[in-house]
């Protein structure tokens, strides 16, 4: 059947999320988180900017910006026997570094996401020796027209894991930008943005512990995607009450020195 979903268009705010299929699990463990994101950042990073994220023990949000074609420009150039995995999916705008410039190829951002969730599925499959589809098709997309629905959204992403239970403050999930807003690491989600649509990080805060879920009819979400197991045993290995697991020892407390950078 034809996917009813509109392909995402260049210079658009999108929010981008699925579940399992079924509502399947998707993570069991921190393992799993990282893949994914390391996957993310592979496929998706050179076609779109970041400004939100969580992931759930069997679903997703993403809070992009695709960017426009100029931004995204071509695919790197690869030797010739095509051997060279160092940089496929890379892109650029210098079309010099090409011997023939008009037969460049132009990333296609909807092939990028379908690229991310079949490798992902890939590795989850031959890591739980399962088979077959992990996602359910097509990923969903709806597009973001106002400052006041980019600024509800990103609330909206980080009380994910608060709204399904998973733990009471939103700082106290460890798979989602929440932290990395507050962090002085550097992180390719575009941070400096999103504080500026608040004005700054105190804004940003109050706005997070003031909102509600009330308003989530404005997001125009497929409500099924939400009917989430609470079978915490997806996240255990990942949540604790005072900080983020270490992803090698899910025991372990990081301090705030210590949290990896993610998206």
């Amino acid at each position: 059947m034809p996917s009813t979903q509109q392909k995402p268009e260049y210079g658009h705010f999108y929010h981008i999320y699925n579940r399992g299929i079924n509502g399947c699990a998707l993570f069991h463990c921190s393992d799993n988180y990282e893949h994914f994101l390391r996957l993310y950042e592979k496929y998706i990073t050179p076609v779109a900017n970041t400004y939100a994220w969580v992931l759930m023990g069997n679903h997703f949000h993403f809070l992009v910006r695709i960017m426009g074609k100029d931004e995204i420009g071509v695919y790197k150039q690869l030797n010739s026997d095509r051997t060279d995995d160092s940089v496929r999916f890379q892109t650029t705008q210098n079309l010099s570094e090409f011997e023939v410039p008009d037969k460049v190829k132009i990333p296609n951002v909807s092939r990028h996401f379908s690229h991310l969730f079949n490798a992902y599925t890939k590795y989850f499959n031959k890591v739980f020796k399962r088979t077959g589809s992990l996602f359910e098709r097509p990923f969903k997309r709806i597009k973001v027209t106002s400052e006041a629905q980019l600024k509800y959204l990103i609330y909206y992403i980080h009380h994910n894991p608060v709204h399904h239970g998973f733990c009471d403050e939103m700082v106290e999930y460890p798979w989602s930008s929440y932290l990395s807003i507050f962090s002085p690491k550097r992180t390719r989600l575009k941070r400096a943005e999103v504080l500026k649509w608040y004005e700054n990080i105190d804004n940003f805060r109050k706005y997070h512990d003031k909102q509600t879920v009330n308003r989530f009819a404005e997001l125009q979400v497929d409500l099924p995607v939400y009917q989430m197991s609470k079978n915490k045993n997806m996240t255990e290995c990942n949540r604790t009450p005072e900080g983020l697991a270490d992803t090698s020892s899910p025991g372990k407390i990081l301090s705030e020195s210590e949290r990896p950078e993610r998206v």
